[in-house]
Order: C-alpha cells, then structure tokens, then sequence
C-alpha cells in the first residue's frame, strides 16, 4: 500500500503536449497546449534536443528519428549521413537520392561508360538498354543499324515493334513483296490487315473473286454494311423468302 502512495506522489509528465509550457516549446495555435520547437521532441514532459548528424536536418515528426539527410546525402547506419558517391560523367537527380548518367554515357554497376554509337544511329533519352536507335530506314541487328528492305509498292511504317515496312494502298503483301490488288467490279479497296485487300459495294455480295448482286426478297433489307440482308421485323425466313412469322 506504501508503494502504491509512493508513485501515486511522483510528479506525472506530459507527453501529448499539455500542462505547463516547458522550455524550447511554443503553445498552439489552436486546440490549447504545445509542440516541441523543430529540433526538440518531448520526453517525460520536456522538450529535449534531438541528436541530428551533420548533412541533416529535422523534419519536425514526432515518430522516427527526427531528422532526414540532405539532398547528396544517404543515411548511413541511422546516425550519420554520408555523401552519395557520383561517379564521373554523371550527375544527381532532382530527388537527391540517386545519380544518372550524362547523356551518351550508360551505366554500368557503379561507373559511366561511353556509348558507342553505331553509323546511322542516334543517341535516346533512355536509363536502360543500349542507349541508342537507329534511324529512319535502318533496324538494329546486334550493334549495328542496316537497312531496311523495301519492297517497291511500299513504305517505312517507323513503328518501333512490329512490321518494319507496308504496302502502299491498292497493293497486298505475299512472300516480301507488294502485289497490285486484283480489284472486281462493284468492288472498292478495303485496306483490313486480313482479307483480299477489297469489299463489295453495298448491295453486292462477294462470291470467289467477285461480287455478285444481292437479289433481295420482298419483306427484307439490306444489314449495316450493305453486303447482307435479314428479314424485315415481324418476318422470318423459310426457303430463302421472307414470311410473316407465326
């Protein structure tokens, strides 16, 4: 019971910011009570100087370790702030916690290194990869740029995947080169990546390498495209006619 008087007679300390207003704290503006100046933090009711290495500075938190290294500056074991190593022909980035290579350098573990650039080349913003593309009418192949075959009849497509070249309108690809689209009558190009390159006009219908006229029966109508048709509503088909559905 003695115990018990004991600690109830010690004196209790703040740790929300209330009671008296200790040294190196300033009082709310609003809500009553006060905060530990930057630099402090409170410990058993007191403001107390936080111990912030060189290259630091105080963030004013009350978790964590109160402060965080400058820009250039890494932390090193949580108590000190160490000067991130730049390598030459590089540079810091805007965070401050990292390094970039110069443009036409590329990095390789912890150094710059040239890139050499291929004849017919140009040099790319990109962090990763070899650093370079090649220019119009040419596509890497190893450490080199050589140029691109194309077919008379077609064009550089300058996609950065996929097909290197296309054929000009009017003309379809077969076995590397640009063939002249065999166009039928009532027939117009249709440049679809699949298909023979053209499409019955509306109200022709394709049939082998032509097209043919659509003999429409009373009670239907042609669909969207025009190269099919269906039963008006209310009719259904039966032996190729339209009749009034039952």
């Amino acid at each position: 019971m003695a115990g018990v008087i004991a600690s109830m007679a010690l004196p209790v300390f703040a740790q929300d910011g209330t009671g008296p207003l200790p040294g190196n704290a300033e009082a709310r503006s609003y809500g009553g009570g006060w905060n530990c100046a930057l630099g402090f933090r409170v410990t058993g009711g007191e403001c107390v100087a936080i111990d912030i290495p060189e290259n630091a500075y105080a963030t004013g938190r009350s978790y964590g370790s109160g402060w965080v290294c400058r820009r250039g500056y890494e932390e090193v074991g949580g108590t000190a702030c160490e000067a991130i190593p730049v390598p030459e022909n590089a540079f810091l980035r805007s965070s401050g916690h990292d390094w970039q290579c110069d443009r036409g350098y590329r990095q390789e573990r912890e150094t710059c290194v040239p890139i050499v650039l291929p004849d017919n080349a140009y040099l790319t913003d990109e962090t990763s990869g070899s650093g370079w593309t090649c220019e119009r009418g040419f596509t890497a192949s190893s450490d080199t740029c050589v140029p691109i075959a194309v077919p008379e009849n077609g064009y550089l497509t300058n996609a950065d995947y996929g097909d290197a070249w296309a054929c000009e309108r009017g003309f379809f690809e077969i076995d590397g080169r640009c063939d002249p689209v065999a166009l039928p009558a009532n027939a117009y190009l249709d440049q679809e990546s699949y298909g023979p390159g053209w499409r019955c006009e509306r109200g022709f219908e394709a049939v082998d390498d032509a097209c043919v006229a659509i003999d429409l029966p009373a009670n239907a109508h042609l669909d969207r495209l025009g190269n099919r048709w269906s039963c008006d509503r209310g009719f259904q088909l039966a032996d190729g006619e339209c009749v009034i559905g039952r």
